[in-house]
């Protein structure tokens, strides 16, 4: 790859995802109406100068509602990401570090995470607790902890036969401070670029888990939960589904686009290969 420019990817998803947390950071501040504030006379209200997006089916700003909704699902994906992140990366170093039984149990524990889906995991934790955002959360932390695990173990298992890492073993570091000191800094890069593209799953499964009514409960705004009221009103008012909907879409291309270019820079043979 060319050094001297940047991969068209990178920048594009870079720019979506800045909008995205820009919007989404903004609106812990401001918003320009209260979400909840209903106007019942005003529904159904199209782009004007007082709602520029109009409003829904009980008079509330969706300007407003897609704003905080922005927020409540980057909150969801980086609290999820970087839990399930830390969490499995933690295990996949323990794992590369003292290899046989320890790696075996780590890694028949990720295969066996593999087998409980988010939603599955989702409608679990709804069934004993109750829907929440927070349940959404351990769910999407517990599918993130096997990924990371094995790109953290996979990627550390090189690092472990440079000759550096030699060096620190005679020096008579161990495996613990070698791991913090060494293995992990060089393992950064493919953990930030999964990360990254875990982003972009994450707000798939809020929005999923919303719109079945699993995340985020009124009045709090989310994305698939405006879907989901917006469903039967298709035909009168598209808008409310267009919104949200592209706002999904524009927050998961941005984060996959941005993933995307980062494992190109990070990784030059993927992209010759392409």
């Amino acid at each position: 790859m060319n050094t001297r420019y940047l991969p068209a990817n990178l920048v594009i998803g870079a720019i979506l995802v800045v909008l995205t947390l820009g919007v989404a950071l903004l609106s812990v501040f401001w918003t320009p109406y209260d979400y909840t504030q209903l106007d019942i006379v005003h529904k159904f209200q199209g782009p004007s100068a007082a709602h520029w997006l109009g409003t829904d089916q009980l008079g509330r700003d969706l300007l407003s509602q897609l704003m905080a909704g922005a927020g409540n699902s980057m909150a969801v994906a980086v609290t999820a990401v970087v839990l399930g992140g830390s969490i499995g990366t933690a295990l996949g170093l323990l794992a590369s570090a003292y290899g046989g039984w320890v790696e075996d149990i780590v890694m028949r524990l990720s295969d066996l995470s593999f087998a409980f889906p988010a939603l599955l995991f989702a409608i679990m934790l709804a069934a004993a607790f109750g829907p929440s955002l927070p349940n959404v959360v351990v769910a999407i932390a517990f599918i993130n902890v096997p990924i990371f695990a094995r790109v953290a173990r996979a990627s550390a298992n090189q690092i472990w036969t440079r000759e550096y890492v030699f060096a620190a073993r005679a020096a008579g570091l161990g495996k613990f401070a070698i791991s913090r000191d060494h293995i992990l800094p060089n393992i950064a890069a493919p953990i930030i670029v999964q990360a990254t593209i875990e982003f972009a799953l994450a707000i798939l499964i809020e929005a999923a888990l919303s719109y079945l009514g699993l995340g985020a409960q009124p009045p709090s705004p989310s994305w698939g939960r405006m879907l989901s009221e917006a469903q039967t009103l298709m035909y009168l008012a598209p808008q409310l589904a267009i919104y949200p909907g592209l706002s999904i879409v524009v927050a998961v291309l941005g984060f996959g686009l941005l993933g995307d270019g980062l494992r190109d820079v990070t990784d030059p043979r993927l992209s010759r290969e392409r």
